[in-house]
């Protein structure tokens, strides 16, 4: 089986796919709550038509001081993926939608958008802004002077 994958892998980077890594963290309040949710997260970006993941290593779960309660422990989890992406507006969707903790584009080495990708890419990025905007969660302040 995985001699198969990789073999689509090489088709899909052949055929102009992306390459990237991902790493992915989570925080909860018990090693398996963080353990199950970041298996679930990572089963919805596999199910994604426009990525293919091949890879992923899951670390072990570790303690870590509460971010809101003090005096209390959460469990931080960490998954490392690869994955290979049909577009550059693939890879964006993924981060505005999954929030990986970060992303490094493996291959290419050279990213060429058209016109109607790189507007795609703002447009984007313009929707999440406003999404926060109408959640009062932020968005961007006009500054009308």
């Amino acid at each position: 089986m995985a001699h198969d994958i990789m073999d689509t892998v090489r088709k899909r980077l052949k055929d102009g796919w992306l390459k990237a890594w991902i790493a992915v963290e989570v925080v909860a309040i018990t090693p398996d709550a963080a353990d199950s949710s970041l298996r679930k997260h990572m089963e919805k970006i596999g199910r994604e038509e426009f990525c293919l993941m091949y890879k992923q290593e899951f670390k072990e779960p570790q303690k870590i001081p509460h971010p809101f309660e003090r005096g209390k422990d959460a469990y931080s989890q960490v998954v490392e993926a690869e994955i290979v992406a049909r577009r550059f507006e693939d890879l964006l969707f993924l981060v505005m939608n999954y929030a990986p903790s970060s992303i490094e584009i493996l291959e290419p080495s050279e990213i060429r958008l058209k016109l109607g990708e790189a507007q795609g890419v703002l447009n984007s990025i313009s929707e999440l802004i406003h999404k926060f905007a109408m959640s009062h969660a932020g968005g961007v302040m006009i500054d009308a002077e």
